[in-house]
């Protein structure tokens, strides 16, 4: 039930919570934390006590829209991932799951409810059960990164649709950008996989990053020189590369991609046009796959979540400046800073602290 710490009750008893949200669309600034009436779940929904919103590119984006000042109706609550613990279930959904620490995936797609507030409402099929061993800071890390990185590990030709121990084994994966959110948790999967894994990095401190994480080898694009040193690592080339700037890097890829090899592009970074050597990439039969998490096939975010949810049981996956991923803590009455944080590019996890632990 809701914990009275966190609310106000009006003269009827309804009980209150807080939640950021913007009404129009902008900066940081738009974002303001209102009380609204906790609301119950509907069919096949839960209710989950938010302890950690996890904050992703997607979030600003979304909030800034193709101009400032553009009404949003309804006021619409950001973060698509998070963590916390089921307080209520609707009907037609598990009463076991009432009580359960659980980590949320797309919850704000195409809907109002996202994480940044402390009762968030989401289907059921998007809330994933944490084992105790798993910090909510972990749970709120997972989402939309992790599905991303599967996602991309996952669409070469003659690779593997499920990952876990030995499904990559033998096989090579370039990470563009290893210190990064989706770059890590890239190369942690790889890993848990088996793969042996390559990082690109801009400067030794993320080189650091990469290297925590589980990368065999990393390199500096902008010291070294990238085609070499992964033809001295791999000479049949790279069969998957998880590629973060398309337009910059498109020549590398090109170069260095093996026969049957993918190109799995989740970010435009390096710019929105890409220019790619035909002849030369008819002969390897190599793919460039371009994919957004939120429409990517339901059936392989499924496989995504699974596989994640294994990778945590397996003690495989971690957050924090150990692993590679250094966390980012804002109070919920900041939720524009932490937004601001990762507009700017802030290296590694941001997190909104709702609740406590």
């Amino acid at each position: 039930m809701p914990d009275n710490n966190d609310q106000a009750d009006s003269p009827r008893g309804v009980a209150y919570a807080r939640a950021v949200e913007y009404a129009k669309t902008g900066g940081p600034e738009v974002l303001q934390v209102v009380q609204g009436p906790i609301r119950p779940p509907g069919p096949g929904e839960v209710r989950v006590r938010i302890h950690r919103s996890g904050v992703n590119p997607t979030d600003w984006k979304s909030r800034q829209g193709d101009g400032a000042g553009r009404p949003v109706e309804p006021a619409q609550v950001p973060g698509q991932d998070g963590a916390g613990v089921v307080d209520a279930v609707g009907s037609g959904v598990e009463a076991a799951l009432q009580g359960l620490r659980v980590w949320i995936w797309e919850a704000a797609y195409r809907r109002r409810d996202g994480t940044a507030q402390e009762y968030a409402i989401v289907p059921a099929r998007q809330v994933v059960t944490l084992p105790d061993l798993a910090s909510f800071d972990l749970g709120a890390s997972l989402g939309i990164p992790f599905i991303t990185a599967h996602r991309c590990l996952t669409v070469t030709e003659d690779g593997p649709v499920r990952l876990g121990p030995g499904t990559l084994d033998g096989r090579v994966v370039l990470v563009a950008g290893g210190a990064g959110a989706v770059g890590n948790a890239a190369i942690q999967l790889a890993r848990w996989s088996d793969a042996t894994v390559i990082a690109t990095v801009s400067d030794p401190r993320k080189a650091q990053l990469a290297a925590v994480a589980g990368a065999d080898h990393v390199i500096n694009y902008r010291q070294q020189d990238v085609i070499s040193e992964v033809r001295k690592i791999s000479p049949h080339g790279v069969n998957t590369i998880v590629e973060v700037a398309s337009g910059a890097n498109a020549a590398i890829d090109a170069a260095v991609v093996a026969r049957l090899g993918s190109v799995a592009i989740y970010s435009n970074d390096g710019g929105d046009q890409v220019t790619l050597p035909v002849r030369a990439l008819m002969a390897p039969n190599a793919r460039w796959q371009f994919m957004l998490v939120y429409t990517a096939p339901a059936e392989a975010k499924g496989i995504a979540v699974d596989d994640i949810a294994a990778a945590i049981i397996d003690g495989a996956i971690r957050v924090g400046g150990e692993a590679g991923l250094p966390l980012h803590h804002f109070p919920l009455d900041r939720a524009g800073d932490a937004h601001a944080a990762v507009q700017q590019g802030a290296v590694g996890k941001v997190l909104i602290d709702v609740a406590g632990d």
